[in-house]
């Protein structure tokens, strides 16, 4: 539904609300409500936000969408407080791995925390495909890996290979992560000059392309299966992230 009847009509919803750490809370089932207490930081003021997504630095006129929260339908989502994540986090880390959409969320999450702790000594480092920034009065890191396929890519012979079976050279840098946050999608629809790939593999064999779901799938099941393999759950929490839009233009 449309932000614009959101705005309108929020304010009708009056049903009892319950904590968002229910078992019965609908996290990803509800909408997007006004909240002039919004935004959580000034794009200015944060250190780390790349200028094309600075939508305010590029001259975007207006700027009440930045004023809009999520609200679970059946509970109330807690407001982030960035001086208790670096309390309750202190020397862990948090990785997103993926795509633009993970790197948004990287840059989003730590001009949050910058926000609320602005003096909290740091240091960044930018790399491809690993860049972290940590908050060292805490010790805590938070990390971007950018792997658009999750699964890896060989170069062979000059080609790059998308290797839709394997993922064990991205997956030896997120297993020391205490949070990992993945996403992938839209990378395997991209043709021409976008496409990351000159050919794929599977089982051993080479495939000029294929059918672009079928795809999406192999390289799923490889990252499931990893997680599977390698992730100890008690001990840390993984999320996948539905696929971002496309935002070339």
């Amino acid at each position: 539904m449309g932000l614009r009847n959101h705005h309108n009509n929020h304010n009708h919803h009056r049903r009892p609300m319950l904590q968002a750490n229910q078992s019965t809370c609908a996290l990803f089932v509800g909408t997007w409500v006004r909240d002039d207490t919004y935004p959580m930081y000034q794009s200015p003021e944060c250190p780390i936000i790349d200028s094309e997504f600075n939508c305010q630095m590029n001259g975007r006129p207006d700027s009440d969408y930045l004023k809009y929260r999520w609200q679970p339908l059946n509970c109330q989502l807690p407001r982030f407080n960035g001086l208790e994540f670096l309390v309750k986090m202190k020397g862990k880390t948090v990785m997103f791995v993926g795509d633009s959409l993970g790197l948004n969320q990287w840059e989003s999450l730590i001009c949050m925390i910058h926000a609320a702790a602005p003096r909290t000594r740091t240091h960044m480092t930018r790399g491809d495909p690993l860049s972290t920034f940590k908050f060292l009065d805490y010790g805590i890191s938070v990390s971007f890996y950018r792997a658009p396929y999750l699964v890896d890519i060989d170069v062979v012979h000059g080609k790059r290979v998308l290797k839709l079976e394997d993922i064990s050279g991205n997956g030896k840098s997120w297993l020391n992560a205490d949070v990992l946050s993945f996403n992938t999608g839209h990378w395997w629809s991209h043709e021409g000059s976008l496409q990351g790939w000159d050919y794929m593999e599977s089982m051993g064999t080479y495939y000029q392309d294929m059918d672009r779901l079928v795809a999406l799938e192999k390289g799923l099941r490889t990252w499931a299966n990893w997680v599977d393999n390698n992730i100890d759950r008690s001990k840390t929490r993984v999320f996948f992230q539905s696929i971002s839009p496309t935002h070339y233009k």
